[in-house]
């Protein structure tokens, strides 16, 4: 708890046997109430090793949803419990949980009521191995959706996020996409939808153990965010009313 707010970790997990361990010794359990981790059809132990661990609620997806399929299962399970803080800690130790203090404070003192882990505050990203071409198209679609959307974030792209229980309550994140640029389009209603983001400098990790999606893949991401914003700044506009800033 932080100050009698319900603290939830999700992890949104595929494929993580090697690195979910290593990760979740981290999370600091004396503050964090309970975990629930997703796992979406994974081929390995995932979901095996999470109960042994002591995960608290393991979901397991039958087929796979895609990222943005787990977290929309992560979330609706997190708020059905009742947390008042979510953290989503990815479990491919890519992202340190040793934040999850830090993201907690601001939230719990409602200084913000989202954090994001930066990557590119700092130096973090390439010192930890971020390939150049993938930093570069991080800076390059940033500028953009600064531009596009209105707002100003270091990175839209990282994967550590916090949010208070009235954020997730206020967006229709069921409606995003269910692929990668689901973090985008959550980020948009967030903005969207009026509510501040904080940004903490947040050392990453690049390792072959470590998630990571292809150049095709990144590629139809990138795209996929131009998309988003866009869509934004119609919507701000009101020429257009999409579903996803619709109020759930």
């Amino acid at each position: 708890m932080y100050k009698d707010k319900k603290v939830v970790v999700v992890m949104p997990a595929y494929n993580a046997a090697r690195t979910l361990e290593q990760t979740y010794r981290e999370v600091p359990r004396d503050l964090v109430d309970e975990v629930i981790l997703c796992d979406d059809a994974s081929g390995d132990q995932t979901s095996v090793l999470a109960r042994q661990l002591g995960v608290e609620h393991v979901i397991i997806h039958s087929s796979n949803r895609g990222y943005g399929g787990n977290q929309k299962s992560l979330y609706n399970k997190a708020l059905e419990i009742g947390a008042d803080i979510i953290i989503m800690v990815h479990p491919d130790y890519q992202y340190t949980p040793k934040l999850i203090p830090a993201m907690c404070n601001i939230i719990g003192e409602r200084l913000y009521p989202v954090v994001l882990g930066s990557r590119i505050l700092g130096k973090g990203a390439l010192r930890g191995g971020m390939p150049r071409y993938k930093y570069v198209a991080n800076r390059m679609l940033t500028v953009l959706q600064n531009l596009l959307i209105g707002y100003h974030l270091s990175e839209y792209h990282t994967g550590y996020r916090a949010f208070s229980r009235e954020v997730l309550e206020s967006i229709n994140f069921n409606a995003n996409d269910n692929d990668f640029v689901f973090d985008n389009e959550m980020l948009s209603q967030i903005i969207f939808h009026g509510f501040d983001i904080a940004e903490v400098t947040c050392p990453t990790k690049y390792f072959a153990e470590a998630s990571s999606i292809n150049f095709l893949r990144s590629s139809k991401y990138g795209f996929g965010v131009l998309r988003v914003s866009l869509l934004h700044r119609l919507a701000k506009w009101a020429l257009v009313k999409p579903a996803i800033y619709r109020k759930p």
